[in-house]
């Protein structure tokens, strides 16, 4: 199972050398499917008590060389713009967040303050590793960061882990296995050792009180800090992290953050760094794999595809025929009008045989059919073909309208909610 070859068949992204190597551009069904979860994941954060930021993708070498990542991450970043500022395109958005915390005064009553954004960051890939949508040299990072105190670390890393849990659950992901990720013998790393078996007790202590099984990894830690890697596998059975918590003292003394503690003096918070889903780009590179491009309904990129039996009018017909295919493509046109009103994504085929429109929405992993005959024309109704091969009897559109609605609300890997099973009953095989 190739993701490339997928999002190649079902229009979701493609590349060109005119743009480069490693930046792939999303085409309208993919930047609809990658909308969905980003406003979910976005929708997700904000109950979680994040506040959403904007930052710019560019940064001054200074600030990196503050942060450390200049001198452990260079080799992949792009080169400093020659001006007088030295711009760079950033690696990662932890020093602009840090930056954005100092900006504000902040008290003890204020922590933890958690940051969110979906932001572009930039790596100096060489072009033999490029491929897909999996090394890019651009992406967006789905990021996060809680400066909070030290006796809050080990409460908001577990939200945080329960929060990738409840993400990857809607997505229809499984993780293959977790990861402590430590530092090891030799590399770089920066900070106290202190801080460094503080920041890895407090990870180790959330897995053990999640009960999760974990692998312990030497020599696979940030450069700051340690982390629980979140990883998932390909068809293939190849591993890669998509989610990830990591616990850091080294940034926030470098930028010097600071905040009223209720003692009246100055204290030092701790940065938490995670992100839920990872990069948009490698996120859908596994979720195209593992879904061989059936989506689960609510992100699927067309949820309804409307199919009216008698198809797009010759120019030479009989005005009985005429009359026929009218009312029927007027109805297709009005059930694609109050979906989207609805909120679906839906679309009509007009063209051709009625089997073979049929199985170009089955190609196109779209989850449910809708047909119209002159029977349901006439009375309103449609029948529901579902990608799985069901198929359910003649009901009102705005039955099956709510029906398809209900099951994106749910975010539900089926095609059925089990309160629908009245319906499913009544579905032919």
């Amino acid at each position: 199972m190739d993701h490339r070859r997928i999002g190649r068949e079902l229009d979701l992204f493609d590349s060109d050398p005119m743009i480069g190597a490693g930046l792939p551009f999303w085409l309208p069904a993919g930047a609809a499917a990658r909308h969905e979860v980003e406003s979910f994941i976005r929708e997700l954060e904000r109950r979680a008590g994040y506040q959403h930021v904007y930052s710019p993708v560019l940064g001054k070498r200074q600030m990196y060389e503050l942060s450390g990542h200049w001198a452990n991450f260079a080799e992949d970043m792009f080169p400093a713009m020659p001006l007088s500022d030295e711009l760079v395109l950033r690696p990662s958005l932890c020093p602009h967040h840090a930056v954005i915390f100092k900006s504000r005064q902040r008290s003890y009553r204020d922590l933890p303050v958690r940051l969110a954004e979906l932001g572009g960051m930039y790596r100096a890939e060489r072009s033999g590793v490029l491929g897909g949508l999996v090394r890019v040299r651009a992406m967006q990072l789905n990021d996060g960061h809680v400066f909070c105190a030290l006796d809050q670390v080990g409460e908001e890393a577990a939200g945080m882990l329960r929060l990738i849990r409840e993400a990857h659950a809607a997505l229809g992901l499984r993780p293959s296995s977790y990861q402590l990720s430590l530092r090891g013998a030799g590399g770089k790393y920066e900070g106290d050792d202190g801080d460094w078996d503080r920041a890895g007790r407090i990870l180790r202590g959330v897995l053990d009180d999640a009960g999760i099984a974990y692998e312990v990894a030497e020599g696979e830690a940030a450069f700051y800090g340690p982390k629980i890697d979140v990883q998932i596998a390909d068809p293939a059975g190849r591993e890669s992290t998509l989610a990830t918590i990591q616990v850091d003292f080294h940034q926030p003394e470098r930028f010097d953050l600071e905040y009223a503690d209720a003692a009246g003096g100055r204290s030092r918070p701790v940065m938490v760094h995670r992100s839920l889903i990872g990069s948009m780009e490698r996120l859908f590179a596994h979720l195209i794999e593992v879904h061989a491009g059936a989506f689960p309904v609510w992100y699927a990129p067309v949820q309804i595809a409307v199919v009216p039996v008698a198809g797009k009018r010759p120019s030479v017909v009989s005005r009985a025929l005429a009359r026929r295919s009218d009312g029927q493509s007027s109805a297709a046109d009005r059930l694609v009008r109050d979906a989207v009103a609805a909120g679906l994504r839906a679309s009509v085929d007009h063209d051709g045989s009625v089997g073979a429109r049929i199985r170009e929405a089955a190609g196109r992993k779209i989850p449910y059919v809708a047909v119209i005959g002159g029977r349901e024309a006439a009375r309103g109704e449609v029948a529901l073909r579902l990608r799985d091969g069901r198929q359910l009897p003649p009901m009102p559109a705005a039955e099956a309208i709510a029906l398809v609605s209900a099951v994106a609300a749910a975010r539900s890997p089926a095609l059925l909610l089990p309160d629908q099973a009245g319906v499913a009953a009544r579905a032919r095989p």
